[in-house]
Protein backbone atom coordinates (compact mmCIF):
# COMPACT_ATOMS: atom_id res chain seq x y z
CA UNK A 1 0.00 0.00 0.00
CA UNK A 2 1.33 3.44 -0.92
CA UNK A 3 0.46 6.24 1.48
CA UNK A 4 0.85 9.99 1.07
CA UNK A 5 1.37 12.08 4.20
CA UNK A 6 0.23 15.71 4.07
CA UNK A 7 1.14 18.69 6.24
CA UNK A 8 -1.54 21.13 5.08
CA UNK A 9 -1.07 24.87 4.89
CA UNK A 10 -2.92 27.54 2.89
CA UNK A 11 0.17 28.41 0.79
CA UNK A 12 2.56 25.51 1.34
CA UNK A 13 1.75 21.82 1.62
CA UNK A 14 4.37 19.35 2.76
CA UNK A 15 4.25 15.86 1.30
CA UNK A 16 5.82 12.58 2.36
CA UNK A 17 5.37 9.08 1.02
CA UNK A 18 5.60 5.50 2.15
CA UNK A 19 5.86 2.81 -0.52
CA UNK A 20 6.00 -0.31 1.59
CA UNK A 21 4.13 0.92 4.64
CA UNK A 22 7.13 0.84 7.00
CA UNK A 23 9.17 4.00 6.39
CA UNK A 24 8.05 7.52 5.49
CA UNK A 25 10.32 9.70 3.36
CA UNK A 26 10.01 13.39 2.43
CA UNK A 27 8.61 13.91 -1.07
CA UNK A 28 8.18 17.63 -1.78
CA UNK A 29 6.59 20.93 -0.82
CA UNK A 30 3.76 22.23 -2.98
CA UNK A 31 3.42 25.99 -3.24
CA UNK A 32 -0.20 26.78 -4.07
CA UNK A 33 -2.48 29.77 -4.34
CA UNK A 34 -5.77 27.92 -3.69
CA UNK A 35 -7.19 24.66 -2.40
CA UNK A 36 -8.37 23.82 -5.93
CA UNK A 37 -4.81 24.11 -7.22
CA UNK A 38 -3.64 21.92 -4.33
CA UNK A 39 -6.25 19.27 -5.11
CA UNK A 40 -5.14 19.16 -8.75
CA UNK A 41 -1.47 18.85 -7.86
CA UNK A 42 -2.23 16.10 -5.36
CA UNK A 43 -4.38 14.34 -7.99
CA UNK A 44 -1.36 14.21 -10.30
CA UNK A 45 0.85 12.82 -7.53
CA UNK A 46 -1.72 10.16 -6.58
CA UNK A 47 -1.91 9.04 -10.19
CA UNK A 48 1.83 9.03 -10.89
CA UNK A 49 2.77 7.30 -7.59
CA UNK A 50 -0.25 4.94 -7.33
CA UNK A 51 -1.20 6.25 -3.88
CA UNK A 52 -4.13 4.50 -2.21
CA UNK A 53 -4.42 6.37 1.11
CA UNK A 54 -3.84 9.88 2.44
CA UNK A 55 -2.78 10.73 5.98
CA UNK A 56 -3.55 14.35 6.74
CA UNK A 57 -2.00 16.05 9.76
CA UNK A 58 -4.55 17.85 11.91
CA UNK A 59 -3.99 20.40 14.65
CA UNK A 60 -6.46 22.30 16.82
CA UNK A 61 -8.70 25.34 16.54
CA UNK A 62 -9.25 27.30 13.36
CA UNK A 63 -6.53 25.48 11.43
CA UNK A 64 -8.19 22.14 12.26
CA UNK A 65 -11.42 23.37 10.66
CA UNK A 66 -9.55 24.55 7.55
CA UNK A 67 -7.81 21.17 7.35
CA UNK A 68 -11.16 19.34 7.58
CA UNK A 69 -12.56 21.54 4.79
CA UNK A 70 -9.53 20.70 2.66
CA UNK A 71 -10.00 16.98 3.43
CA UNK A 72 -13.62 17.19 2.22
CA UNK A 73 -12.42 18.73 -1.06
CA UNK A 74 -9.88 15.95 -1.47
CA UNK A 75 -12.45 13.24 -0.79
CA UNK A 76 -15.02 14.77 -3.14
CA UNK A 77 -12.55 15.23 -5.99
CA UNK A 78 -10.17 12.30 -5.61
CA UNK A 79 -12.23 9.50 -4.08
CA UNK A 80 -9.38 8.34 -1.85
CA UNK A 81 -9.52 7.34 1.82
CA UNK A 82 -8.26 10.05 4.19
CA UNK A 83 -7.03 9.40 7.71
CA UNK A 84 -6.37 12.24 10.17
CA UNK A 85 -3.31 12.11 12.40
CA UNK A 86 -2.35 14.56 15.16
CA UNK A 87 0.38 16.93 13.94
CA UNK A 88 1.08 18.64 17.26
CA UNK A 89 4.72 19.78 17.43
CA UNK A 90 5.74 18.13 14.13
CA UNK A 91 7.15 21.38 12.72
CA UNK A 92 9.32 21.98 15.80
CA UNK A 93 10.42 18.34 15.83
CA UNK A 94 11.23 18.46 12.11
CA UNK A 95 13.31 21.62 12.58
CA UNK A 96 15.23 20.10 15.48
CA UNK A 97 15.89 16.82 13.68
CA UNK A 98 17.04 18.50 10.45
CA UNK A 99 19.45 20.73 12.41
CA UNK A 100 20.82 17.66 14.22
CA UNK A 101 21.21 15.91 10.85
CA UNK A 102 23.35 18.80 9.60
CA UNK A 103 20.99 19.89 6.84
CA UNK A 104 21.89 23.36 5.63
CA UNK A 105 19.56 26.24 6.53
CA UNK A 106 18.26 26.89 2.98
CA UNK A 107 17.33 23.26 2.36
CA UNK A 108 15.81 23.04 5.85
CA UNK A 109 13.63 26.05 5.14
CA UNK A 110 12.64 24.80 1.67
CA UNK A 111 11.78 21.29 2.87
CA UNK A 112 10.50 22.02 6.40
CA UNK A 113 6.87 21.19 5.53
CA UNK A 114 7.89 17.94 3.81
CA UNK A 115 9.86 16.94 6.91
CA UNK A 116 6.77 17.66 9.02
CA UNK A 117 4.66 15.54 6.66
CA UNK A 118 7.22 12.76 7.09
CA UNK A 119 6.84 12.86 10.88
CA UNK A 120 3.05 12.83 10.53
CA UNK A 121 3.14 9.85 8.18
CA UNK A 122 5.73 7.96 10.22
CA UNK A 123 3.67 8.48 13.37
CA UNK A 124 0.64 7.06 11.60
CA UNK A 125 2.57 4.06 10.28
CA UNK A 126 4.04 3.35 13.72
CA UNK A 127 0.55 3.46 15.26
CA UNK A 128 -0.74 0.66 13.01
Amino acid sequence: MRILGIDYGKRKIGLAMSSEGKLATPLSVLKVSSDNEAVEKIRQILKSKNITRLVLGISEGKMAEETKDFARKLEENLGVKIVFYDETLTTKDAQKMSIEAGIKRKKRKDMEDAYSATLILQGYIDSL
